[in-house]
């Protein structure tokens, strides 16, 4: 019988201006930024599971496994990974870009060949056509050992049979199974982890995780994340979940160095050069995948309504700004017209600034003054950007939904609102409140990086991978 999952412990608490990166900027950047090769935008959908889940009674207390997925890939001194030196691990992705469920999985590969695992990933279904991004992350995976092989090959399909483990990253990679192992997939599902991201209903399908059952184990990203899966597989697919790992992420120490650092020259430059905007002017920002899930439509409507609220009240401050990190110039998307007509229609072009998608999003993170986490429906399965906004003393604005709802603590770290339409005034008020009290933005800061201290370092959750990993292997020997 599949194990409870753990209780969460208890908390203690247009035609805008497009700027584009000059070559002085990339410079100093590529000094004294780290790369978040997770990218801003997590690939948590859009929808997640109501908060109120994680007090359901049926989710029995056991021990909590927390994980970071550390960038790290230099074997070191007492890794607690040892015990997967020179064991062969295969990763399987539903797909190869930007978005955060790759990333990770990524990340999670060059932590492994830290220890000497070899690595083998695939990506199925592959589109067959190259791009820079993907040329990219395959040349970055190459360069850390990791081999790569056609997801159906019959290369693939032995791999998969030998290896001490499989890593189904995301539902939607469940198609694999039945796809390319058919008959010999009951050899498999006995060695495989599968690490989940999805909310979205539409990913409770038979045809995607009908196999669930019968693996060795389950890794999501927060509890209510973990909580949603139970019910609904229960309810609405008739099947249960196997043991499942709530796996909180973490700061690396690399991305800590650099939030902790001297980053006053970076944060003048990306003002300066790159947004055009002044030294004591006020940014909010949203760095995000632009979709109407990740609610830039309504960030961007609430920022007005400040704008009004700020002129009618004749309310003196700096100039305020909105800044969307996670645009794609090349092939904007109707949502993103939108977004942009709205702007060009309200007059406010030069209040609003669209940066283009990248994977290192750390001066932004220096440049800016709030993070604004708006993500719609049932939220973010956890947030990633949530927390490295936090370890550069950053206030978060976050829908009341989802993950967020574990990182931030309401009136401490942010001021979190409701999702939906509903929360457009209630999210222009709370931006109103921190524009215009200066102390209790730097307090909301200094508490949100004290709580990263606390919870999301990768000190507290390094060993936590380890336990995950081990927990899966002997569990995989017992079902084999």
């Amino acid at each position: 019988m599949p194990m409870p999952m753990a209780k969460p412990p208890p908390s203690s608490l247009s035609h805008a201006r497009t700027p584009l990166l000059t070559r002085r900027f990339v410079l100093l950047a590529s000094v004294i930024a780290v790369s978040l090769s997770l990218g801003f935008f997590l690939c948590r959908s859009a929808a997640s599971c109501n908060p109120t889940a994680t007090s359901d009674a049926s989710i029995q207390h056991e021990t909590v496994p927390k994980l970071v997925l550390v960038p790290t890939v230099h074997d070191r001194s007492g890794n607690p990974l040892q015990f997967m030196r020179n064991k062969l691990v295969l990763l399987v992705s539903h797909e190869l870009s930007l978005s955060g469920g790759p990333l990770l999985l990524m990340e999670l590969a060059f932590l492994l060949r830290g220890v000497n695992t070899k690595v083998v990933w695939i990506t199925y279904p592959k589109t067959d056509e190259a791009n820079d991004v993907t040329n990219r992350l395959e040349h970055k995976m190459l360069n850390h050992g990791v081999e790569l092989l056609n997801a159906k090959s019959q290369e693939a399909i032995d791999v998969a049979l030998k290896s001490d483990l499989v890593i189904l990253n995301t539902a939607v990679a469940g198609k694999w199974l039945d796809g390319v192992l058919k008959e010999k997939v009951h050899k498999v599902l006995p060695k495989v982890l599968w690490w989940i991201h999805e909310m979205r209903g539409h990913y409770f399908k038979l045809d995607y995780v009908k196999h669930l059952p019968y693996v060795a184990g389950a890794m999501i990203d927060s509890y209510v994340t973990a909580a949603y899966w139970k019910n609904r597989t229960s309810e609405r697919l008739k099947i249960e979940m196997p043991k499942t790992h709530v796996v909180h992420l973490g700061n690396s120490k690399e991305l800590m160095k650099v939030a902790e650092g001297e980053i006053s020259a970076l944060r003048e430059h990306v003002r300066h050069q790159d947004l055009h905007v002044g030294k004591e002017d006020i940014l909010f920002a949203l760095i995000n995948s632009v979709s109407r899930g990740k609610g830039q439509d309504l960030f961007l409507q609430a920022f007005y309504q400040m704008l009004q609220i700020i002129k009618s009240q004749k309310i003196k401050v700096p100039p305020l700004h909105a800044v969307i990190v996670g645009s794609d110039m090349n092939a904007q998307t109707k949502f993103e017209l939108e977004l942009r007509n709205f702007v060009s229609r309200k007059g406010i072009q030069d209040r609003v600034h669209f940066v283009n998608k990248t994977m290192n999003v750390t001066p932004y993170l220096a440049a800016i003054d709030v993070l604004v986490q708006n993500s719609q429906a049932r939220g973010e399965c956890f947030g990633r950007i949530t927390i490295e906004a936090m370890a550069f003393h950053l206030p978060v604005l976050g829908t009341a939904a989802g993950g967020t709802t574990e990182i931030v603590v309401d009136g401490t770290t942010g001021l979190l609102h409701s999702p939906g339409k509903e929360g457009i005034m209630p999210l222009a008020r709370n931006m109103v409140d921190l524009a215009t009290h200066v102390e209790r933005r730097v307090r909301m800061g200094r508490k949100g990086y004290e709580r990263v201290k606390e919870r999301f370092m990768e000190h507290h959750m390094a060993d936590r991978i380890a336990d995950v990993l081990k927990q899966v292997l002997t569990t995989s020997k017992e079902l084999s």
